[in-house]
């Protein structure tokens, strides 16, 4: 049977990814690892280079790391309690009910999810915790901002994003889920970046790749010369938030 095709969106633009995705909120981990039955050892599916599974070293004695991406992992800064994998979410290296928690962040998109799913039920301890989390569109603490972002992000790239993405949109609400659904308010995912890291973030987007192929140039210098003289000085640090989205789960083991 053929193996489906990692769909691998990020390894070009590896190190800005990693120089400037956001980093979660440390709270985050700590819910979750008191949702797990205990805190031996957490997986991180996707992990791209690592954001997410640093804050997960926190609270777990232990974290697997994988990713699809070597190019990924190999921006991913070592750390005492983390293990970086090359491995797919539908074939995870790991033994039969070892985790306590199973987490993707930003990546259950682009995931199998029956295969994922299968292989999450057999590495999951007896009452395991399995969190699908994703962040949606920015936006700026000024208005009069979040409008150059708002209609680059609709309009300008809009036609560009891969098909997947619409799941992030809807905050995962219409993927599948079929466990023991765990109500969470989500903590809220902010920081304060000034004008160039904010578009050195914009410049991971796979949609902004794409429109800089299509169109034979890049679409995101286009609104940052529209929009320096907006931000006055650029080395303003201004409050960035994005809506985070959980879908946290009972993983209940058949016998």
């Amino acid at each position: 049977m053929e193996q489906p095709k990692f769909k691998d969106h990020f390894s070009q633009q590896s190190q800005e990814y990693a120089l400037f995705r956001p980093h979660y909120p440390e709270i985050l981990g700590k819910i979750l690892a008191e949702l797990a039955p205990s805190t031996q050892l957490a997986l991180d599916v996707g992990c791209g280079s690592g954001q997410f599974s640093e804050v997960l070293a926190i609270d777990f004695d232990q974290v697997i790391a994988i990713d699809g991406s070597n190019e990924q992992l190999a921006q991913a800064k070592p750390h005492p309690k983390i293990q970086y994998r090359q491995a797919r979410a539908e074939e995870i290296p790991l033994a039969d009910q070892s985790a306590d928690l199973i987490a993707v962040a930003q990546a259950a998109h682009w995931l199998d999810l029956d295969k994922f799913y299968m292989e999450v039920r057999r590495i999951a301890k007896p009452n395991a915790i399995l969190a699908l989390i994703t962040y949606g569109v920015f936006s700026v603490d000024e208005e009069h901002l979040n409008h150059y972002f708002q209609h680059f992000y609709e309009v300008t790239i809009a036609p560009y994003w891969p098909a997947e993405r619409h799941h992030v949109d809807e905050g995962y609400q219409n993927l599948a889920f079929p466990f023991q659904e765990i109500p969470i308010q989500p903590p809220v995912l902010q920081v304060e970046w000034n004008f160039y890291q904010l578009i050195g973030y914009m410049s991971t987007w796979s949609a902004v790749k794409a429109a800089t192929k299509a169109l034979g140039y890049n679409p995101l210098n286009v609104l940052a010369d529209a929009l320096l003289p907006e931000w006055e000085n650029p080395e303003l640090p201004r409050v960035i938030t994005w809506p985070l989205s959980l879908r946290v789960g009972k993983v209940n083991i058949e016998h």
